[in-house]
């Protein structure tokens, strides 16, 4: 097969086949638009199946699931194939559920989903240039195996996760936290098979007091069918300080995948790096599995149940958890989030915590909201600017400040947003592209009608 026609101008074309890009695109095909994804991977799902991330977390405040719409019937096909235990309980209770989900069968479902939505996928794709025409972007420049080529569209989606069209095409953006533009620390996972699930929890029961997160959630260990965990703090500390790893994390930090006996492992921690860099995104690719190595030799000397454990991958990738970030209409903060504020134009919800990795060394810094069960809103003025009319952008690089991104920048909620935006991008190329003129309420109509959760409630008149 082959013979793919550049020179067709799309509705819609999406920079990066993630999660949040992904369901863009679902939703912008079902709407009737004609869609184009480039990826830069074979694949698509981005973090969860380049980068070894998991498990999802989360679509529930509390017992209360406020992420729907696309991103549930992902997880709802999972489950059918065999690919996903669905939403269960966080046995640390970080959260109140998480979804553990097989990497394999995700790249199979979201490749059904948008060949079902009438999208075309170019893989193995890059993002090298942006042309505007004033206030317009024209096409993009992309690189592959056909060599270079110029896409055009009515209304481009930015879901790069760095803002990297946004950036090309000259939107104001901004970089890491306000005060030294430090990003988190990145992240290179990694994952093991034949881990020994019951002696690994026997001993986390026998040294209770040393894991406070499962002393207080002690029956959650044997009353949940996968297993995540965190601890070994004070083994961890010592093995830093005696030059046996150079990791500046405070602890391990596991997952058990839909496999039982699987785990991932999300503990490395590389500081000081870009992830919009591409010498200094190689240079901590390569930290990544030095780090990677020394966690084995740590795991297997004191973990329990890692002594016969199969190191399966590191990354493929890594995990970057923010870069740049658009200067939208509107700027979602730590305020928006920790006060619950009401806006009209809400396109999404979510109650994943701030969660900030320390950018300089050890520490993880969590603000969590006032109430128990209680989530947040993000307005559509977060997905545009004023510089690019027919621009969005959607997932972790949303206009957001340094705490607020810390929130809104995993799965669930990237795909939340992505859901909002593929809609309001099918809207925006029927009517002449201008996003910032799409009717919100139209919007918010098509997500309630394909099931997203959208309280309405919320809005401010």
């Amino acid at each position: 097969m082959g013979g793919f026609c550049y020179d067709e101008k799309y509705d819609v074309v999406i920079a990066g086949g993630g999660v949040s890009g992904t369901v863009s695109a679902i939703a912008a095909g079902r709407l009737g638009a004609s869609v184009l994804i480039v990826e830069q991977n074979g694949y698509l799902g981005g973090t969860l199946t380049g980068c070894g991330v998991g498990p999802m977390m989360t679509f529930h405040a509390g017992e209360k699931q406020v992420i729907r719409g696309v991103m549930e019937e992902i997880v709802d096909r999972l489950v059918k194939g065999g690919y996903s235990t669905g939403h269960i309980y966080d046995t640390m209770q970080y959260i109140s559920y998480l979804t553990p989900f097989n990497a394999e069968g995700l790249k199979l479902v979201l490749d059904e989903m948008v060949q079902e939505a009438g999208c075309h996928v170019l893989f193995h794709t890059f993002i090298g240039a942006a042309q505007r025409e004033g206030g317009k972007l024209s096409s993009l420049t992309v690189c592959n195996k056909d060599g270079l080529h110029q896409i055009q569209a009515r209304v481009f989606v930015d879901a790069t996760g760095d803002g990297d069209v946004a950036a090309l095409a000259g939107a104001r953006m901004t970089k890491g936290r306000k005060e030294d533009g430090a990003a988190q620390p990145m992240t290179m996972n990694m994952k093991y098979a034949n881990v020994d699930t019951e002696k690994l929890k026997a001993y986390i029961q026998s040294h209770i007091e040393s894991f406070p997160c499962h002393e207080k959630n002690r029956k959650l260990m044997d009353s949940v069918s996968r297993f995540s965990f965190r601890g070994f703090q004070e083994e961890f500390t010592a093995a830093n300080s005696s030059g046996e790893h150079e990791i500046q994390r405070e602890d391990v930090l596991c997952f058990e995948t839909d496999r039982k006996g699987e785990y991932i492992i999300n503990t490395t921690r590389i500081l000081d790096h870009d992830g919009a860099d591409a010498s200094s995104l190689s240079d901590a690719e390569m930290i990544g599995r030095r780090q990677c190595r020394q966690l084995d030799s740590f795991l297997r000397k004191n973990v329990p149940g890692f002594e016969h454990a199969l190191l399966e991958y590191t990354g493929p990738s890594i995990g970057v958890r923010g870069s740049r970030q658009l200067v939208g209409a509107y700027t979602l903060t730590a305020g928006d989030i920790l006060e619950r504020r009401k806006f009209e134009h809400v396109i999404a919800h979510s109650a994943y915590p701030i969660d900030i990795h320390n950018p300089k060394g050890v520490g993880t810094d969590s603000h969590f909201l006032s109430e128990p069960g209680t989530y947040y809103s993000i307005p559509y003025e977060v997905m545009y600017c004023g510089e690019i009319e027919n621009l969005l952008v959607t997932g972790r690089c949303i206009s957001a400040s340094f705490e607020a991104q810390a929130a809104i920048r995993t799965t669930p909620t990237a795909g939340a947003l992505g859901h909002a935006c593929g809609i309001a991008a099918a809207l925006a190329a029927k009517t002449g592209g201008n996003v910032a003129t799409v009717e919100v309420k139209e919007i918010q109509k098509y997500l309630r009608e394909q099931d997203a959760y959208l309280d309405l409630q919320e809005r401010e008149e």
